[in-house]
């Protein structure tokens, strides 16, 4: 009796309340203990028992899981939680599943409450309200979507035997992507960007796996609880009427803050047009002056102020360079944006690093842009790392301090000894880079031809460590870009319309 009472003391000691769970886990950044909270069961109405844990999955970033289990009615269930933020930009992940490939379908998964995946061969969908917050594998997926449909089967065939007959046809295909008996495509598209599919080459990249970065319309903005102005819902749907422009440019003028061209210039960023953002600086402003607009700390969403100017630079373009301070937490942010029109090509960058010289070179990463150091076989899709302003030196180091801070070269207990040991092997050579042991070979390819490194001559052309390289954009390209969909017709007609109606004129 008194070791039964000691249990049940020691028992009740474990289990602590929420909130103590919350504190600790958000204090303990080195990995977290198993926390035990007790909640009620939904099933049976008694309370059972939660258990938390702080974890990083290789590879990937830190997560909260949590467990409930039910003594009194065997209820159980899990959820995977994200213990970082809403990411600045949304994800997509192409697979490539062969037919007779088990280590494909062993792959790990996570699906976050925002994640939605398909397969379009099968034109079958999991949305976001299926099996949120999951971690899994390619084959865990499939087989628990499977057993969600067959669940009502019975049912079904007593209601509608012909939808139930068309459910077990679709059943027999889905299992046999998930047995590996089939070939399909596995598509993870997250508009918060806290999805994975695990890589197990990395860093290296892989040839069945593809990674695209994309930026949020207003409805996944609004869908994943930002604020959005509904006229933005309204302009993306349907395109804005006259009448709504007429209002828009009416309450521009009555804006009190700032003047009517910060105004312009801030409706421009909100939808990413480049092209209008530099042609409204230059209509309303002079080069190189500052300009003002009111905007949202992203630290602590306080109101603050953002600075943007536009400016040239030598060999390169004309850009907009933008900051925000913010007084109330300190919280400081810089950006900048490429101007002027969508270049024909893309352009390659290559810069052979010798000297100390070479790393002081300046550098702009757009977002479009991809990395790669082939002496390291190291490839960086573009959208990673988003756009930067550093030199040579500081883009390695954020390389590493990314990997080292979303990959965990030693951290993750699910880690076998052979990958710690090549992740290890990994990050040495890459800081041998800065130490000039050998030459190595910087390439930057950007599809947006948005990117530049500095040289470290007066000319450009003398510079013989420096190449740049133009191609042609492949249709994928275009189309990951949202190029393809561009129609000009109507504008190609107008200007040659009006270049005739000039020319005629002037002959008169």
């Amino acid at each position: 009796m008194e070791r039964a009472e000691m249990e049940a003391n020691r028992n009740k000691e474990q289990i602590v309340d929420v909130r103590s769970v919350v504190e600790a886990v958000s204090a303990n950044d080195n990995g977290a203990p198993l926390y035990q909270v007790e909640s009620l069961c939904m099933r049976c109405g008694e309370n059972g028992i939660t258990r938390f844990l702080l974890t990083l999955i290789p590879h990937f970033r830190k997560i909260l899981l949590s467990a409930f289990e039910c003594p009194h009615c065997g209820e159980r269930n899990n959820e995977v939680q994200f213990a970082g933020e809403i990411l600045p930009r949304g994800c997509c992940y192409h697979l490539e599943v062969p037919s007779g490939d088990p280590k494909m379908l062993n792959r790990q998964v996570v699906k976050s409450e925002s994640a939605t995946i398909k397969i379009p061969e099968l034109d079958f969908e999991i949305p976001p309200e299926a099996q949120r917050g999951s971690l899994s594998t390619v084959e865990g997926i499939l087989l628990r979507a499977a057993d969600e449909l067959q669940a009502l089967q019975e049912d079904r065939k007593k209601v509608n035997p012909q939808t139930a007959e068309a459910i077990d046809k679709f059943l027999l295909k889905l299992k046999a992507c998930a047995t590996g008996d089939s070939p399909f495509t596995f598509i993870l598209d997250d508009p918060a960007g806290n999805s994975f599919i695990e890589n197990p080459f990395a860093p290296s990249t892989d040839p069945s796996l593809i990674i695209r970065f994309y930026e949020r319309t207003p409805e996944q903005q609004a869908s994943l609880g930002y604020l959005v102005d509904p006229l933005h819902l309204e302009d993306h749907r349907d395109g804005a009427s006259a009448e709504e422009m007429g209002g828009a440019s009416d309450e521009v003028r009555r804006e009190p803050h700032g003047s009517v061209g910060a105004t312009a210039a801030h409706r421009a960023i909100a939808h990413s047009n480049s092209a209008e953002i530099v042609e409204t600086m230059f209509k309303y402003s002079a080069p190189e002056e500052v300009m003002t607009f009111p905007s949202t700390c992203g630290g602590c969403a306080s109101r603050c102020e953002t600075r943007m100017f536009v400016t040239h630079i030598p060999y390169f373009q004309e850009v907009i360079v933008m900051a925000s301070i913010c007084d109330a937490c300190g919280y400081r942010s810089s950006e900048l944006k490429p101007g002027g029109r969508i270049p024909e090509k893309g352009k390659r960058i290559s810069v052979t690093v010798n000297n100390v010289n070479d790393l002081s070179r300046d550098i702009i990463k757009s977002d479009t842009a991809g990395v790669k150091i082939p002496e390291l076989d190291l490839e960086l899709a573009s959208g990673t790392l988003g756009g930067v302003v550093t030199t040579v030196e500081g883009l390695i180091t954020k390389i590493s301090e990314s990997l080292e801070r979303v990959h965990g070269f030693t951290f993750g207990d699910s880690l076998d000894e052979s990958k710690r040991n090549k992740w290890q092997e990994f990050k040495a050579k890459l800081n041998k880079l800065l130490s000039l042991e050998e030459p190595w070979t910087l390439i930057l390819d950007d599809a947006l031809a948005n990117s530049f490194v500095a040289p470290v001559t007066e000319d450009i052309k003398d510079d013989l460590q420096l190449a740049f390289e133009e191609y042609e954009r492949s249709w994928e390209q275009n189309e990951e870009l949202g190029l393809n969909d561009i129609d000009t017709s109507s504008a190609d007609a107008a200007y040659n319309s009006t270049d005739t109606k000039m020319g005629e004129k002037s002959e008169v």
